[in-house]
């Protein structure tokens, strides 16, 4: 098999080198109360797309520092109450996706709802007022500020604070919801479950957000990972504050989230995947206590892996 990271006996064991900051648990704890002090104002405005079968709604609520954050909720008009809920995660820069997209776990009788990141591809919105660099790049975005202003920890509390609106809706049991989603999704539904202790299934795929260190001694920062470089040689050209920057994004690594997670954990990982390697999803994986499987596709990269997205849905059967 060729080879672009670590055997696979090694990946089994890796848990990655990126640092974790000695505040960290405080810093989420302080995030995690920021949120839970936040008014979501929520609206659910009947959407232009229907289907006989299904209630269809833009849903918006306000998340930290006063976005307003989009997403689409799907709910089966004809389905046992309470009943089962997922949440989707989309890739960087993307958006949800289609309406239609979803209607396949509304057949099963569950509601769904797919988050619009903020200042991304959807209809959420970036609020931001963060010092330093705003040029491409979201990961960096925040980094010459206080860390409590890096925006992937406002993303990451939008799916936290999403997935706690979706467990509070009345048709939906709070005990029985999962979260999914590939790359920058992958990422964000290690978050998610990270933040949102009640989250019972979760199902990344090639997940993004991990192990940045490792990303960069690998010379893969590039792509998705870019504007790791792009920093680099801006504002710290010789490296003088290579630790500093590391460090600093070690507060939204998932690596240092996954051990909070409470869900049982599907993974879809390719051994071929030069954008996420290998190594730094099994940096997060490695470290997640709960019960976990990873899906492996020795010959696929950074990709959609067939026969995951049947995998997923028959995983989320379990709810």
């Amino acid at each position: 098999m060729p080879l672009i990271d670590m055997p696979l006996s090694k990946l089994k064991t890796y848990k990655g080198i990126s640092p974790r900051p000695k505040d960290f648990d405080a810093f989420w704890a302080r995030a995690l109360k920021e949120m839970r002090g936040t008014d979501p104002r929520v609206e659910l405005k009947p959407a232009a797309f229907q289907v006989p079968f299904a209630d269809c709604f833009d849903l918006y609520f306000t998340g930290v520092r006063g976005a307003r954050i989009h997403a689409k909720y799907l709910r089966p008009r004809k389905a046992a109450a309470p009943h089962p809920a997922v949440i989707l995660f989309h890739g960087y820069s993307g958006d949800c996706g289609d309406w239609s997209s979803k209607l396949e776990y509304v057949a099963r009788g569950y509601s769904i709802a797919g988050l619009d990141c903020r200042g991304q591809g959807g209809k959420s919105e970036d609020s931001g007022g963060v010092k330093g660099n705003t040029l491409r790049g979201h990961i960096i975005r925040g980094l010459d500020d206080s860390p409590d202003n890096l925006l992937f920890r406002h993303i990451y509390l939008d799916t936290a604070q999403l997935a706690g609106l979706v467990m509070g809706m009345p048709e939906v049991d709070p005990r029985r919801v999962g979260v999914y989603g590939g790359s920058q999704g992958g990422g964000l539904t290690l978050a998610c479950a990270a933040l949102e202790p009640r989250v019972k299934l979760a199902a990344p795929t090639v997940p993004f957000l991990s192990d940045f260190r490792r990303v960069w001694e690998m010379d893969l920062a590039k792509d998705a990972y870019q504007e790791l470089r792009d920093f680099f040689r801006l504002f710290d050209p010789e490296h003088r504050r290579e630790q500093e920057i590391f460090n600093r994004l070690g507060y939204i690594d998932v690596q240092n989230l996954a051990p909070r997670i409470k869900a049982r954990v599907m993974l879809g990982v390719g051994l071929m995947d030069t954008i996420c390697p290998p190594s730094t999803q099994f940096a997060a994986f490695n470290k997640i206590k709960a019960p976990k499987e990873a899906v492996i596709y020795p010959d696929f990269g950074h990709e959609g892996l067939p026969g995951f997205s049947d995998k997923i849905y028959q995983f989320m059967g379990k709810l």
